[in-house]
């Protein structure tokens, strides 16, 4: 598949995964705020890695996780219903925290500077 193709298709199911996320997933153990950072897609559009950061503290993430875990379905059903592909992918949720580390390395660096 065209690598031009692919990279769109990526970029359209990490825009369709952060509207769920923001509107569609009404789980009471989502607390914290979730967005999809990268999206990797096989070119066979069969699976696809979804590289997910929540913010607060561990119990937060780990909740969130569950949470976005139990609402695979649902989600797998609105990504088909939005976006017209020939094969709607089975979704791989990977907790990615390097938003947290980058926030660290921030503060280190702050506290060095001072």
């Amino acid at each position: 598949m065209d690598k031009r193709r692919m990279i769109r298709i990526n970029d359209e199911i990490m825009n369709e995964l952060n509207k769920i996320f923001r509107d569609g997933i009404k789980d009471p153990r989502m607390t914290a705020m979730a967005s999809v950072l990268r999206v990797e897609t096989t070119p066979d559009l069969k699976f696809c890695k979804v590289f997910v950061s929540i913010m607060g503290d561990d119990e937060a993430k780990q909740k969130g996780m569950e949470a976005i875990e139990s609402a695979k379905g649902h989600i797998r059903s609105n990504i088909a219903h939005s976006i017209n592909l020939r094969q709607t992918p089975e979704f791989t949720f990977i907790l990615d925290d390097s938003l947290d580390h980058g926030f660290k390395i921030g503060e280190i660096l702050d506290n060095v500077n001072q």
